[in-house]
């Protein structure tokens, strides 16, 4: 049986007025259910030991040409202990409003607290960017929102000079556990030994890396000045690859380690190797200055991330995906 409509009442407009009316009606559902379903794309740029040169400056003005959104900074900021300069240098490339966040370096420890210090130039540049939320200790021991994105800022390996700080790995897990982001990043300086591919020492410890490949979470350092990544591993201290895929499957457990100590200092020559780096570019590869980009939410999905590492000379070294696993 056909369902009956009640008659429609005169309403005194022409019928097409009508018609125009539920065309638009229909329009503006139309984009409203788009825009409730699609996920709009993020670019963060990745990059540690910066420097004031004329090479970090070309890093900065990558991270406009590249569409990036947000610059999540792996420590090592001027080397000359100018928190003014710094700032000034950010500004002036980038603009003072821009989502700036930073993990501190062993080099930025000297100038780092005071009212001109760089944490307090960081969190001047963060209160002027809408959205930009971060508790803890800023830098050292804190954990950011911005942009459907979660992110923390660790000294793990350098404040305190201790491998394996329990109140660095205790802060890590609190955090992540609580967490509901789509995509998590762990960001700090130092490193571990295996976890570089220059001369750098044991530092962090496992702790760290442990915490952030158990919650799904990236693993971005610097400290060492070349660009490395590994494979996909379910475990760092052992070296243990889980996949040789360019696709990285991203999951509780399951994660990678991106060393992108290239912000604009001289880049270093390899001194290691391992089965489990799938990508090298030190001054061994002729490595120029340059930033790993990824773009999170890729074509509109909230589990997907498209990266790749660019040079100054604007040649791609490195291209993966990443494609993450609920649990």
């Amino acid at each position: 049986m056909s369902k009956k409509y009640p008659a429609e009442k005169p309403s005194g407009h022409h019928p097409m007025t009508r018609i125009l009316k539920n065309l638009m009606i229909g329009a503006a559902i139309a984009v409203s259910v788009g825009c409730a379903t699609k996920q709009e794309p993020v670019t963060v740029a990745f990059f540690g030991d910066q420097g004031l040169s004329e090479d970090a400056r070309a890093v900065l003005q990558m991270v406009i040409e590249e569409g990036a959104g947000i610059v999540l900074h792996q420590g090592d900021l001027d080397y000359a202990d100018d928190p003014v300069a710094w700032d000034a240098m950010i500004t002036e490339e980038l603009g003072a409003d821009f989502p700036y966040f930073v993990s501190i370096g062993n080099h930025d420890s000297r100038a780092w607290d005071g009212p001109d210090g760089y944490q307090a130039k960081m969190q001047a540049r963060l209160d002027r960017v809408e959205g930009a939320n971060c508790s803890g200790n800023l830098g050292i021991k804190a954990a950011c929102t911005y942009d459907g994105l979660f992110f923390i800022l660790s000294a793990a390996g350098w404040v305190p000079r201790e491998p394996d700080n329990p109140e660095h790995i205790a802060f890590i897990r609190e955090q992540l556990a609580e967490s509901d982001a789509a995509w998590e990043i762990c960001s700090w300086h130092m490193n571990m030994t295996e976890m570089q591919l220059g001369r750098k020492r044991d530092a962090v410890g496992w702790g760290p890396y442990r915490a952030c490949r158990e919650a799904g979470a990236i693993i971005v350092t610097g400290h060492e000045h070349s660009y490395s990544r590994t494979h996909l591993m379910d475990s760092f201290e052992t070296q243990s690859i889980a996949s040789t895929s360019s696709t990285l499957m991203i999951e509780d457990g399951k994660s990678f380690v991106a060393v992108v100590g290239t912000g604009g200092q001289e880049v270093r020559p390899q001194r290691r190797s391992g089965d489990w780096w799938a990508s090298i570019y030190t001054s061994s590869q002729d490595a120029l200055a340059g930033a790993l980009f990824c773009t999170f939410r890729a074509d509109g999905e909230s589990d997907k991330a498209r990266c790749y590492f660019k040079n100054i000379a604007g040649e791609i070294i490195d291209q993966f995906e990443l494609k993450k696993v609920s649990p």
